[in-house]
């Protein structure tokens, strides 16, 4: 097991009606940001329990965040912090919410002229506003880890940003308010959140049983329960997916793992270049890449065959192979997804391009995914 650290003090308050914990978790003379997306959260009642928790604080609203979180949208949203005086921001929505909620945290401080290159570069951060989230749509894990993944339109960019000081003080996770999300927007959590998992699952068969033990569980409910939540929206699917997705992505079954995200990579270009959903371009790339890493990714394919997908297959190529089948089948049971033509023409050497210029490769748990790999990767997947 590789040596790590682990520490996340994301405060969870999980179940219907935990939005009105608000009224406790905001400190008394907080000013807070309120951060949300399109305005569903106004059609759907969440709006209005969130402004009553909060009645013992100033309020100041900025909606429209982008489904894959755009910054040039960021950067308005720090000008009216900035304006109001703002110290507290608080995401209500999905994972993009969440996401921006974490970067506007830590761009409102900085006195640079260029944040964007400051952050890429990996320039110092020393001052970030407390950040809390009200999760309403469950896929990536965002409202109890560091990461925040920020579309830069004029750059034409997506990448990755981690902050651990803009971790969550705390995540209302109430899965009630998944009862009015389109089928679209289920599918695409349930994949979001398996993908992550396999990320962090299928790389290299080190000493982690509890690791991969958890993984594997969190895999299995995803399977179960993942249909029966686009189908039919039960509470029960409800809440095992939220919190499912919220497990797949807080740290825990990534410490002391290899960790490979070349799937995210390739899918953010992919994002950034055609706007496609985040999760619709892991579906459409996953199968593919796990086929050209099979041989290097065989022990732990053969496990996932047999602890996740019951594959009884001796021959240990075949297993693995049947395996990353059914991956393909669930993504497409889930209603995404499996080739690139699905959704766009996709210009391979302009997704390379994107993935060098934001520093990227090589990738993969072995970083052995060059240009060339990604170029056969995306023939395979056309």
């Amino acid at each position: 097991m590789i040596s790590f650290r682990l520490n996340n003090p994301t405060e969870i308050l999980f179940g219907a009606g935990q939005i009105a914990g608000l009224a406790t978790l905001v400190p008394a003379g907080a000013r807070v940001l309120l951060l949300y997306g399109g305005g569903s959260i106004k059609a759907n009642g969440v709006h209005d329990q969130v402004t009553k928790a909060l009645s013992h604080v100033e309020v100041v609203e900025f909606g429209g965040i982008e489904p894959n979180p755009v910054y040039e949208t960021i950067m308005k949203a720090a000008a009216l912090v900035r304006e109001k005086g703002c110290n507290w921001v608080l995401g209500v929505g999905g994972g993009s919410v969440v996401d921006a909620a974490k970067f506007l945290a830590y761009v409102v401080p900085l006195d640079v002229t260029d944040p964007w290159e400051h952050l890429a570069r990996g320039g110092a951060v020393t001052t970030i506003l407390p950040v809390g989230a009200v999760l309403t749509l469950p896929a990536t894990g965002s409202e109890s880890n560091p990461v925040s993944v920020i579309s830069n339109k004029s750059r034409h960019l997506k990448l990755p940003f981690a902050q651990d000081g803009a971790r969550p003080r705390f995540a209302v996770l109430d899965p009630t308010t998944m009862a009015s999300l389109s089928r679209r927007q289920l599918e695409n959590g349930a994949v979001d959140a398996f993908t992550h998992v396999i990320e962090q699952y299928l790389t290299l068969p080190v000493n982690a049983p509890v690791q991969f033990g958890f993984s594997e569980t969190i895999l299995r409910v995803l399977i179960e329960w993942g249909p029966v939540l686009v189908e039919k929206n039960t509470p029960e699917a409800r809440e095992n997916v939220m919190w499912a997705a919220n497990q797949a992505l807080n740290g825990l079954i990534g410490s002391g793992v290899p960790q490979d995200w070349s799937t995210h990579m390739i899918g953010h270009a992919l994002t950034a270049l055609y706007d496609i959903d985040h999760a619709r371009t892991l579906s459409m790339v996953m199968p593919s890449l796990l086929r050209h890493k099979a041989a290097d990714k065989l022990p732990m394919l053969v496990r996932y065959a047999r602890n996740v997908w019951g594959i009884e297959e001796e021959d240990e190529a075949v297993a693995a192979e049947k395996a990353i089948a059914a991956t393909a089948d669930f993504f497409a049971r889930m209603g995404c997804p499996i080739r690139t033509s699905d959704m766009a023409e996709v210009d391979i050497e302009a997704v390379v391009s994107h993935i060098a210029e934001a520093g990227q490769l090589p990738l993969g748990e072995d970083k052995d995914i060059d240009a060339d790999a990604i170029r056969a990767i995306l023939r395979e997947a056309a």
